[in-house]
């Protein structure tokens, strides 16, 4: 009989974990124009972006009303979309971001429950 060596699975479990609270979370959020409605989901998204990910994340703000051949090719069907492209799966989320839960779950920062 051969020893085996014995694996640590609590500290890969551990070490695991402490790599995904640090994951580097990169946003796309899509408005049309300078709307009131675009200001404000710029706003709540920067402000939770800066409670939950400060220093986690990029997030790139792009006005389709200035570069509309991008709506198709990233296939966004309305605005404000959110769209988390890291850390994987990707997410979408369309419409009033302005629910902050709603917005965490979308981004994988809490859980159901």
């Amino acid at each position: 009989m051969t020893d085996k060596p014995t694996r640590d699975t609590t500290a890969e479990f551990q070490e695991a974990l402490q790599n995904a609270d640090g994951a580097r979370y990169v946003l796309r959020l899509y408005v049309t124009g300078l709307t009131p409605r675009s200001l404000a989901a710029i706003q709540t998204t920067k402000r939770t972006c800066e409670e939950f990910l400060q220093g986690r994340y990029d997030l790139e703000v792009i006005d389709l009303s200035k570069h509309p051949a991008l709506a198709e090719g990233e296939q966004i069907i309305a605005t404000p979309t959110l769209v988390k492209q890291l850390p994987t799966p990707l997410r979408r989320l369309v419409g009033d971001l302005s629910d902050q839960e709603r917005v965490l779950l979308g981004l994988d920062l809490r859980r159901h429950g």
